[in-house]
């Protein structure tokens, strides 16, 4: 299970050691796209399995091949939400955790001079405020674009939010704690600080670039 932040409250951070390994991994800048992608899905996989135990579930009946049962299935569907592009570098690795689950998509860019959040796409399921949402990015930097994007969500009625990402910096954890304190931030590293380019030190350079290989 993750490890509530002393510091932040709405941050958890995981620390199970093959997390820790794989991430590793990944911040070496000698790890090709190819591992670099592989690795953070099946990182994403592995987090959503353990913050998906807070999921309402309800009792329905089975018919097994003898007799009549319960289970539990599940009580609202599930959507995720990456933030594109490098949001899409952990869809996978969840999806195969619940293919069933539905996906849509905010896409936003960083200007770079201003370091705001430029929006160019948005597609989500009308209904999406019927369930848990799971916002999806790799680095939680300044948290321009995660705070917008959890503001699109909020304008949709969605009121169960949850936020997952590879590795955060403390200046996007603070921005997202004093605009949405209720959503709740599940990391596998708070790293140290931005440099003055915006870029978490020491994080993993550009996902989106190492994801796709346009390095």
């Amino acid at each position: 299970m993750p490890t509530q932040n002393k510091q932040y409250a709405n941050l958890w951070v995981f620390e199970h050691p093959v997390i820790q390994d794989k991430l590793t991994v990944i911040r070496d800048k000698n790890t090709k796209h190819v591992q670099f992608r592989r690795l953070l899905n099946e990182i994403a996989g592995l987090m959503f399995f353990q913050l998906s135990r807070k999921y309402e579930t309800k009792q329905v009946k089975v018919c097994t091949p003898v007799e009549e049962s319960t289970g539990v299935q599940l009580a609202n569907p599930i959507t995720l939400v990456p933030i594109l592009r490098a949001g899409i570098g952990m869809t996978d690795g969840i999806l195969a955790m619940i293919p069933e689950a539905r996906v849509g998509h905010i896409g936003l860019f960083r200007n770079e001079k201003t370091k705001e959040p430029v929006p160019y796409y948005c597609k989500l399921p009308k209904d999406i405020a019927s369930g848990p949402v799971l916002l999806i990015d790799p680095m939680l930097a300044t948290g321009g674009s995660a705070s917008y994007a959890a503001t699109v969500l909020a304008e949709h009625g969605c009121t169960d939010v949850q936020m997952v990402c590879l590795v955060t910096a403390p200046e996007g954890v603070q921005k997202m704690q004093k605009e949405h304190p209720s959503l709740s931030i599940y990391t596998a590293s708070l790293d140290r600080c931005l440099n003055e380019n915006g870029y978490i030190l020491p994080g993993l350079g550009d996902a989106g670039d190492r994801i796709f290989g346009t390095l």
